[in-house]
């Protein structure tokens, strides 16, 4: 779980990121969930964007994403959702 300033930090962090993932009208499913593991494996934190298309909502879709990937979510910003996952190269010091 992150404190109120770490989320600050990165979301400061992840402002001129662009998404890398998009989940479109098949909803999350598990290749895009290891796709999210490795990209945050790789990047710690990375934007992912949703569709118009996708038949859940971005709440929804933020709390399946961290729950299968085991990953915090950010922020949500329209359809945008933020997350971070600690790796083993530990890129943001929190």
């Amino acid at each position: 779980m992150l404190t109120g300033k770490q989320k600050k930090y990165l979301r400061s962090e992840a402002h001129h990121l662009n998404a890398i993932f998009q989940i479109g009208k098949d909803g999350v499913h598990s290749k895009q969930i290891d796709g999210i593991n490795e990209a945050l494996e790789s990047q710690e934190l990375i934007k992912v964007k949703l569709l118009d298309t996708c038949p859940i909502n971005v709440k929804t879709a933020a709390l399946e994403i961290s729950v299968q990937a085991k990953c915090d979510v950010v922020q949500i910003i329209g359809h945008t959702i933020t997350l971070y996952k600690k790796s083993k190269k530990e890129l943001y010091k929190l």
